[in-house]
């Protein structure tokens, strides 16, 4: 409970205008903690750093709240150019798309812009190799980022296109039994959205013992799954688990989030584990880094720290 209230008291203060404008002028420099940089090549520049550590990236362009078509299509060009960018600096391309940001429930003569869009970023990563994560969003998204994840599977596969389920809404998994048939590949995640009670666990401790649950089920089912979590504790269990029951390091990884635990990341990768970052960028930062902060206090005091050394 307290972890929600944290939660909620960081995000209701993060939406004001006020202090997004003050953020925005004066917090660039402690967001770069948690984002790579504002164009492609910081992007690319990342991934080759972490890559020589043994640590692969998950690419992400920052975009929330787009509303024209026009902006979802730009959007979606722009998640195209750093796919080639990245097959150019020799990266096998792995992306992650919010489908809200491509056009999500807008419709375009028919089609959902969104699956549209996802249809032409999906098919440019297969071409190279490549694969795309749809991130999850907040709940009322949930059933049609499923549904379309679902098509997305049958048209293209499922090592080509993965999503993610969060262990903080109690319905999670019942979805993640219900996509057994697609062998899918999910990204387990806690979930960082202000959720109301009645669709989400508010104390920590259920979250975790969800993730878990949702981890351990997933493998047992034969899927590919990727841990998306900086806790040792579960880090540990999951290790624990995958020795006693046989499942191999190709068929999971740990991801945790760029600028958090490198150490962490390091030894794992040291360890012969598949470690993979995820690494936004872009200028449309401040929505990301507002979420990381309301993550733990740990985070809202490197902030105050930084602040008062500027």
């Amino acid at each position: 409970m307290i972890d929600q209230l944290y939660r909620k008291a960081v995000l209701t203060v993060a939406e004001r205008p006020q202090v997004e404008k003050l953020a925005r002028d004066k917090m660039w420099p402690l967001a770069q903690r948690f984002v790579a940089g504002e164009d492609i090549q910081s992007a690319i520049s990342a991934v080759q750093e972490l890559q020589k550590d043994g640590i692969q990236g998950n690419l992400d362009l920052l975009g929330e709240f787009i509303d024209s078509p026009e902006q979802c299509n730009e959007f979606a060009d722009n998640v195209l150019k750093l796919i080639d960018a990245a097959h150019a600096a020799g990266i096998k391309p792995y992306v992650s798309v919010k489908l809200s940001s491509v056009g999500q429930g807008k419709d375009d003569g028919g089609t959902d812009l969104g699956l549209k869009n996802a249809r032409r970023i999906i098919g440019k990563a297969k071409e190279y190799g490549g694969f795309v994560c749809l991130d999850m969003e907040d709940h009322p998204r949930t059933d049609i980022t499923l549904e379309q994840f679902r098509v997305l599977v049958g048209e293209f596969g499922h090592k080509h296109v993965g999503t993610v389920l969060q262990s903080y809404l109690y319905r999670s998994l019942k979805d993640r039994e219900s996509l057994d048939d697609l062998k899918p590949n999910i990204r387990m995640v806690k979930g960082a959205y202000l959720e109301p009670e009645t669709v989400a666990y508010p104390d920590k401790a259920d979250v975790d013992q969800n993730y878990r649950r949702l981890v351990y089920a997933h493998l047992k089912a034969g899927n590919y799954c990727n841990v998306a979590t900086h806790d040792e504790k579960i880090i540990d269990d999951v290790k624990r688990f995958v020795l006693a029951h046989g499942i191999p390091k190709d068929q999971f990884e740990f991801q945790m989030l760029y600028g958090i635990r490198r150490d962490l990341q390091k030894s794992l990768a040291a360890e012969g584990y598949r470690v993979r970052a995820y690494i936004p960028y872009g200028r449309d930062w401040y929505a990301y880094f507002s979420r990381r902060i309301a993550e733990t206090p740990r985070n809202a005091a490197f902030v105050v720290r930084g602040m008062l050394k500027g």
